[in-house]
C-alpha cells in the first residue's frame, strides 16, 4: 500500500522541473514575452493541481489504512469468538461423554447384579435337583416295598437294613438320609491350606485344595475366590489359556465376588500375553467402567497408557 503516494510525488517533481526550465529560459531584452508569461502561469496551475492531488491521495490513503486496521481487528475478534465457541463445544461434548459413561456404568452395574442373581438362582436350582436325585436314590434302595413274610421284607420292630449305621449313606427308620460326612473336607481349613501352599509355590497341592473347595462348596463365596486362585496358578505357570478360563469362571459364576476386579484385570493381561490385543484392551476398559475406583482400575489405566491406547474408545462418527 506504500506505492500510492509515489505517483503525486513524481508529478510534483516533474512540475518543479518544468517550472525551473521555464524560469531558466532567457528573457528578451525588452521584457518577458507573452508566451513566457503564459507558460509560467500554466506551470503554476500544474503545481497547484499536483498539490491538490497529493492532498487527495493522502486523505484517501489514510481512509484505506483505517479500513484495513478495522478489518484486521474484526478478523481477530471473529477468530477469538470462533476459538471460544470451539472450546465451549468441546467442554459440552466432554460433559456429555462423562454423563454417558456414568449412565453406562450404572447400566453395567445393574447387568452385573442381574447376572449375579441368575447365577445364584442357577446354583440353588442345581442344589435342589441334586437333593431330589439323592432322595430318589434313597427311596429306590429302601427295601420297604416287599410284602410281610417275604424275603427281604421288614419285620415289625426291626430296623431297616443298614439304618443307623455310620457312613452307610442309606435312610434310617425315620426316612432321613445320613450322608457320609467324611467325604467333604472342612471349608475354612481347606481354603486356608490352599492359600498357604499357593504362597509357598506348591501349586499342584494348592490347586487340589482349591478344587475341593469348589467341588464340595460350589455356592460359597470362597468357591469364587478359589476359582480365582486357580487362574493365578495357571497364570504364574505361563498357561494363559487356562488362566483366562478360570478368570471367566469367576466373572460369570461369581460376578459379585471381591476378586471380580482382579479377575478381570488378570484376564485382560493374560489376553495381551496371548497377543489377543483387542480382547485384552476391551477387558481393561470394561474393568475401568465397572470398577473405576479400585486399585485394579488404576493398574488398567497405567497399562493402557503404556500401550498408547485411549482409556475410553473413540466415539463413532455421527451420521
Amino acid at each position: 500500500m506504500h506505492f500510492l503516494p509515489k505517483l503525486p510525488r513524481r508529478l510534483l517533481a516533474l512540475a518543479a522541473l518544468a517550472a525551473l526550465a521555464a524560469l531558466a529560459l532567457p528573457l528578451p531584452a525588452h521584457g518577458a514575452s507573452k508566451e513566457v508569461i503564459e507558460l509560467q502561469t500554466q506551470v503554476q496551475q500544474l503545481l497547484d493541481m499536483v498539490q491538490r492531488l497529493q492532498s487527495t491521495f493522502d486523505t484517501r490513503f489514510g481512509v484505506i489504512q483505517h479500513l484495513l486496521e478495522q478489518t484486521a481487528d474484526n478478523a481477530n475478534q471473529i477468530t477469538a469468538t470462533v476459538n471460544a465457541l470451539d472450546k465451549k463445544i468441546n467442554a459440552q461434548s466432554e460433559a456429555g461423554n462423562g454423563k454417558l459413561d456414568t449412565v453406562s456404568g450404572q447400566v453395567q452395574s445393574l447387568n452385573d447384579s442381574v447376572d449375579e442373581l441368575k447365577s445364584r438362582v442357577a446354583k440353588l436350582d442345581k442344589s435342589v435337583q441334586d437333593l431330589q436325585t439323592q432322595l430318589q436314590n434313597i427311596q429306590t434302595t429302601q427295601p420297604g416295598t416287599a410284602q410281610p413274610g417275604t424275603p427281604g421284607a421288614n419285620q415289625p420292630g426291626q430296623p431297616l437294613p443298614g439304618a443307623g449305621q455310620p457312613g452307610s449313606g442309606l435312610a434310617t427308620a425315620s426316612g432321613v438320609a445320613q450322608s457320609p460326612a467324611a467325604q467333604a473336607p472342612p471349608l475354612a481349613e481347606t481354603f486356608q491350606a490352599g492359600v498357604r501352599d499357593y504362597n509357598s509355590a506348591h501349586y499342584e497341592v494348592a490347586a487340589g485344595e482349591f478344587q475341593d473347595v469348589i467341588k464340595f462348596y460350589p455356592m460359597d463365596d470362597l468357591a469364587g475366590t478359589s476359582q480365582f486362585y486357580l487362574g493365578e496358578i495357571a497364570y504364574r505357570q505361563g498357561n494363559f489359556t487356562d488362566a483366562v478360563k478360570n478368570y471367566n469362571a469367576v466373572l460369570e459364576g461369581f460376578p459379585g465376588s471381591p476378586k471380580a476386579p482382579a479377575a478381570q484385570l488378570r484376564k485382560g493381561l493374560a489376553l495381551l500375553a496371548l497377543k489377543k490385543n483387542d480382547a485384552g484392551i476391551h477387558e481393561l476398559r470394561l474393568l475401568i467402567q465397572r470398577h473405576p475406583q479400585t486399585p485394579e482400575a488404576a493398574q488398567a489405566r497405567s497399562k493402557l497408557n503404556a500401550l498408547g491406547v485411549r482409556i475410553t474408545p473413540a466415539s463413532a462418527p455421527a451420521h
